[in-house]
């Protein structure tokens, strides 16, 4: 053994270096561990080689609530160099035929947005949100930062409040169920449940028909981080630097050591093997902990089968266009609609429920489907990504993993998929013609191949279906991020609250890991 510290850390994602700066500030050895060259996971952010200057952020961009989160405030991340910019105007989505619908931070605004479709579907979404807004404040937002608790238990406890039971009555539907019951314009039904896509949500789920109303109640302000989403990451590993813990990155791990039913450290695979004193944390998928870095072998029956039963957001998969720019994108709608050119996330293409069915039926053959776009110009809010003057701008679409039933097809498919959502994107705002002046783009057989904590190209590291929620995500027995073996916890998207941009899987894992550990919070 080369090397031993008090708690190791495999997968220095977002989630992974959280726990790790709350165990350092605990009094812990710590080392974080990570295959990539930059720690961060899907906090990337990288320069074009062939176009110096340009920055790209291959994955997370839109943030919401973050200088709220409890870690942003306990890590003290403003000092480490973090400075998020907020956007008062969220979404707007642009239907094939040029009409509007707008997502604000001012709910007033977004329910005059709804009302110039449709008055009464413009109060019923007001019904909802004012209906979920204590909801969300005393009981959804306390249970995304704890622990979780039995599915039993949790329903027992909700029966006894009438918040609680409107959230269990609402929560048996599915995002679909709810939106076709409740709304009627095909404008917005489609642009509530794409916004409900957004967040990597299934429309199909049992167990989410709340999932909308909430999304409308937060307070929390969409934002987005200067410099590009790596900025986080850095500042995460100051904390973690800062309070003595160490992150190292080119160090992808081998095996997860186990002694009598004990994680007690890890192989690399360059030989060299390191021990934990009392914890090792895994922020990878559970394939990838258990079945690739533990071995089958090493599993009982049942665990295995849990492990192989762990499934991934068939519609998580996105294929990203990427674009250097003269000028930002003018769209057509701009001259009725000028906000449009200020907000931070532009969908285009959505124009009823259909074409949304139509996206997951063709998912579930492995087709890419109507296409749907979404995405924004970082530089118009931060002009650092890009030379003085000029800028940068992506858009992504929902396309399946294993295209045609083989990811491998993207290879052949990748040039011409960018050409056509080009083309699209130029339909909507044509000014795209003559201000590109580079392309790029990353398929979901790239992001795959890239991150492979996001296996089949699933950037929330688990679906929310398969009941694979609260206590039982990632499966039974492993909820409260402890798992089988001894001194071994899970502390990454895999596990609740799950996946996007939120810390909070690593937050509430590294509380756990200090209970055990009874060390002073």
């Amino acid at each position: 053994m080369n090397h031993q510290f008090d708690a190791i850390i495999v997968g220095a994602g977002h989630n992974g270096l959280i726990t790790q700066a709350y165990l350092s500030r605990s009094g812990l050895r710590t080392l974080s561990l990570d295959a990539a060259p930059v720690a961060g996971g899907g906090l990337s952010t990288v320069e074009d080689p062939s176009q110096p200057g340009f920055f790209h952020n291959l994955h997370a961009f839109f943030h919401r609530g973050i200088t709220e989160m409890p870690w942003f405030k306990d890590l003290n991340l403003a000092s480490h160099g973090v400075d998020y910019i907020g956007a008062d105007l969220y979404a707007s989505i642009i239907s094939s035929t040029g009409t509007v619908l707008q997502w604000w931070t001012d709910f007033e605004k977004t329910f005059e947005s709804f009302s110039a479709l449709d008055r009464d579907d413009a109060n019923t979404l007001r019904k909802w949100r004012d209906a979920f807004i204590p909801i969300l404040k005393n009981i959804l937002t306390d249970e995304a930062r704890s622990t979780p608790i039995p599915a039993e238990k949790r329903r027992e406890l909700l029966e006894k409040t009438a918040d609680g039971r409107l959230l269990l009555e609402v929560s048996q539907n599915s995002p679909l169920e709810f939106v076709t019951s409740e709304f009627r314009h095909p404008g917005i039904q489609a642009a509530l449940l794409f916004i409900n896509g957004m967040r990597e949500v299934d429309l199909r789920a049992k167990g989410f028909g709340h999932h909308i109303a909430s999304l409308f109640a937060s307070p929390a302000r969409v934002q987005t981080c200067r410099g590009g989403a790596a900025t986080l990451a850095r500042a995460l590993v100051r904390a973690v630097e800062s309070a003595g813990g160490v992150v190292r990155t080119n160090a992808p791990v081998k095996r997860i050591l186990i002694e009598d039913n004990r994680a007690v450290g890890v192989e690399l695979h360059n030989g060299e093997k390191i021990l934990a004193n009392k914890i090792v944390a895994s922020a990878l998928n559970p394939h990838l902990t258990f079945l690739e870095l533990i071995g089958e072998d090493r599993l009982n029956g049942d665990l295995t089968a849990k492990v192989k039963n762990f499934k991934y957001n068939v519609l998580g998969p996105i294929f990203s266009l990427h674009l250097n720019l003269k000028e930002p994108p003018i769209y057509r709608v701009a001259d009725t609609h000028p906000d449009v050119q200020r907000s931070l996330t532009v969908i285009m293409g959505i124009d009823s429920v259909t074409t949304f069915l139509d996206i997951v039926r063709a998912h579930d053959k492995g087709e890419p489907g109507p296409r749907v776009l979404w995405g924004g110009t970082p530089t118009a809010f931060d002009p650092s990504q890009a030379p003085p003057g000029q800028h940068t701008a992506f858009m992504w679409q929902k396309s399946p993993y294993a295209l045609h039933g083989d990811p491998n097809n993207w290879v052949r498919e990748k040039e011409s998929h960018a050409q056509q959502m080009l083309e699209m994107w130029t339909s909507y705002a044509p000014n795209l013609r003559a201000a590109t002046i580079g392309t790029f783009s990353q398929s979901p057989r790239d992001v795959a191949l890239n991150q492979p904590n996001m296996r089949e190209a699933d950037v929330l590291m688990g679906a929310f279906t398969n009941g694979q929620v609260g206590f039982a995500r990632p499966f039974e027995g492993a909820g409260d991020y402890r798992t089988a073996f001894s001194g071994l916890y899970l502390c990454g998207s895999a596990s609740h609250p799950g996946g996007n941009i939120t810390g909070l899987p690593g937050f509430n894992a590294a509380r756990e890991m200090i209970r055990d550990q009874s060390l002073q919070k």
